[in-house]
């Protein structure tokens, strides 16, 4: 009877061993790869976008277990996450961490270059992205977690075009997954107090731990080393291709341009050369003709009216225009322009005071509503010896210039 009662005893045993050990662990998550966030303000769970963005997660999940094989000795062999702060947080923005110096300034050893998917954008809040400083291979081990949406961090655009991630002032950013617990947590976080300026939180908030949850057959085979180290590359040429295409497109798009601005200008000089011998020479040196005789009023000084005007350099190049079909036809379109409405008749103060060179005043004050006229401009009525912007010292220009309207008078 003792005989049999031990062997129950170990039975039991073993089956509660087993029941433990397959006990699950979030029973309620699906199938996938998750970063548990423990914190000392609570935990975060993330779902990580492995299938989205590999390089990106495989590169979380290995520096997460300590098995990163790009990651410098200090940090081999050991969870790198572990004891780290979130050193940067912005209220209605987002929390920032993963940096082992706490000042926005460290790596773990190395960058690169991170993958991007254009179905995952920063349309939310609760989702994780790498922080870098600017360009494709700058990202590390930073990561922050959105609280708002931020678009602008997006690294496509609109038109599901790659952004110029390696030109200044360009934000891209790689989201690698979303939160699905602890929300709650992430926004206890982002309101705490902080330093001026630095944006660092007075009180430390620490990582206490960061575990890797695996869930279905897909997400135990994700391998983080072996997938960074095999699909890195792959990255690497993907992007650089992407480059040379834009590259290739942008040399192809200024040479029609040039082309087509070459064609413009001839047949603009053309024009200028015929308008110039019509002209009649003011005593300033100013030298007019009309183009197109108005019947309107003439403004009186200052009165504000409404303006056409097209500028050209006496070879027949354009420099400025506000009309929206001129800066097509010499390939200076300028869709930003165009968005802040800034094409079309121009307002403009007739008046010796206003902030225009001394030969666009005079010919202004000329014309009368409805006339459009060419004015010949000497450099000592233009920008003079010191140019402009994109205008060479000592350059003569002309204009065509048509008065539209009157809007304000005096």
């Amino acid at each position: 009877m003792k005989l049999i009662s031990k062997t129950l005893q170990l039975l039991m045993l073993c089956l509660l061993i087993t029941a433990t050990s397959c006990k699950e662990e979030y029973p309620e998550l699906e199938d996938g790869l998750y970063a548990e966030i423990k914190t000392n303000k609570g935990t975060m769970i993330a779902k990580l976008f492995y299938d989205q963005v590999p390089v990106t997660v495989a590169n979380f999940v290995a520096l997460a277990e300590g098995n990163h094989p790009m990651a410098s000795e200090a940090f081999k062999n050991k969870p790198f996450y572990d004891s780290l702060t979130f050193h940067r947080v912005m209220n209605n923005f987002m929390i920032q961490g993963g940096d082992h110096t706490a000042t926005g300034n460290g790596n773990p050893g190395y960058k690169f270059t991170a993958d991007f998917s254009p179905e995952l954008t920063h349309d939310k809040g609760g989702l994780l992205s790498m922080a870098n400083s600017g360009g494709f291979n700058t990202n590390g081990s930073q990561f922050f977690i959105t609280e708002v949406p931020y678009p602008s961090l997006n690294a496509y655009d609109n038109e599901g075009n790659l952004k110029p991630c390696d030109q200044p002032r360009v934000s891209c950013h790689s989201i690698f997954g979303e939160l699905v617990k602890g929300i709650e947590v992430q926004d206890s976080i982002s309101n705490v107090k902080v330093a001026p300026r630095t944006n660092k939180p007075l009180e430390d908030i620490v990582i206490t731990k960061m575990s890797i949850i695996r869930k279905g057959s897909a997400a135990k085979s994700f391998n983080a080393p072996k997938v960074f180290e095999d699909e890195l590359p792959n990255v690497e040429n993907e992007i650089k291709q992407i480059q040379d295409e834009k590259r290739l497109k942008a040399e192809e798009e200024k040479r029609v341009r040039d082309e087509k601005t070459a064609s413009a200008s001839t047949i603009t000089k053309t024009m200028i050369d015929g308008f110039e011998a019509k002209t009649t020479a003011l005593p300033s040196g100013l030298k007019k003709h009309v183009i197109t005789k108005g019947t309107g009023p003439k403004p009186k000084t200052g009165d504000s009216v409404k303006v056409y005007y097209e500028g050209y350099f006496v070879d027949g190049r354009l420099f400025d225009s506000d009309k929206v079909d001129i800066a097509k036809n010499y390939g200076m379109f300028n869709q930003r322009r165009l968005d802040a409405n800034a094409y079309g008749p121009t307002k403009m103060l007739v008046s010796p005071n206003a902030r225009m060179i001394s030969g666009f005043k005079e010919a202004l004050a000329s014309l009368k509503v409805g006339d459009k006229a060419f004015f010949y401009l000497p450099s000592h009525l233009a920008y003079g010896e010191r140019g402009n912007r994109g205008i060479p010292p000592n350059t003569d220009l002309t204009f065509v210039i048509e008065l539209v309207d009157i809007i304000d008078k005096k």
